[in-house]
């Protein structure tokens, strides 16, 4: 690390209840060891985090920031402040890797602009990790986040994610609050066309983890998946 100056370090964290020794390398979990100051979304959650990853010092001395959803470039210089004076700051998500599908890609880009050393550490992505075990494109592939709530307006979003997907061989990637799971999926089974293959993949890294492949018709002849409130992706190849 940089004497002079901090860097900016990315520390991805677990997808949900399971030992680090599962879902990071050992030299992460030292690295993230040795920080005393974070930027996170939720200070709660970070330090949950920080206590499954075996944090040895006292989170009440630990300086624990956090980072507004569209900070302001006087907001994020502040959150920067200490790698300018000389400390190496964390980032930290709600879950998985910092900066990806994450407001945390705000710092990172800040962290750049000062001149700042970057440096992303090994860990679990939720996205990669449902595409690698998907069978899907993983030549080309896209990640949209949340659809829309509204049942019209969703169900024409997942039409045209579908058309697209057949006209380029894409991917298509995205996710649901946990308690409108089964309202995602039974839109997909009714929406979709029988040869367009859906993957579903839940609980990442976890005890319960569960990830099944299969064509739309094939989905509709078996028993739906237990997905309510349960973090899960959705990924579809027309």
């Amino acid at each position: 690390m940089n004497a002079a100056r901090g860097s900016l370090v990315l520390i991805p964290v677990s997808l949900g209840p399971a030992p680090w020794q599962q879902f990071l390398p050992e030299h992460v979990q030292r690295t993230a060891a040795g920080l005393t100051h974070f930027v996170v979304e939720n200070a709660k959650t970070a330090r949950a985090q920080l206590k499954r990853l075996d944090f040895p010092g006292a989170l009440r001395d630990t300086k624990i920031s956090e980072l507004p959803p569209e900070p302001s470039r006087a907001a994020l210089d502040a959150l920067l402040a200490p790698a300018l004076a000389g400390h190496d700051i964390g980032l930290m998500s709600e879950a998985g890797c910092p900066a990806v599908a994450d407001p945390g890609a705000h710092l990172v880009a800040r962290a750049h602009a000062l001149g700042l050393r970057v440096v992303p550490l090994v860990g679990p992505s939720s996205i990669l990790l449902a595409l690698m075990a998907s069978g899907l494109n993983g030549q080309s592939f896209a990640f949209h986040g949340y659809l829309p709530v509204d049942d019209v307006a969703r169900d024409g979003r997942l039409r045209a994610l579908e058309d697209e997907s057949r006209a380029t061989q894409r991917t298509q990637i995205f996710i649901e609050t946990p308690y409108r799971n089964t309202r995602m999926f039974d839109a997909l089974l009714r929406v979709c066309r029988p040869e367009t293959r859906l993957c579903v993949a839940r609980e990442l890294t976890t005890a319960d983890e569960w990830i099944r492949s299969q064509t739309i018709a094939q989905w509709r002849l078996a028993p739906p998946p237990e997905l309510a409130r349960r973090p899960a992706l959705f990924l579809i190849l027309a």
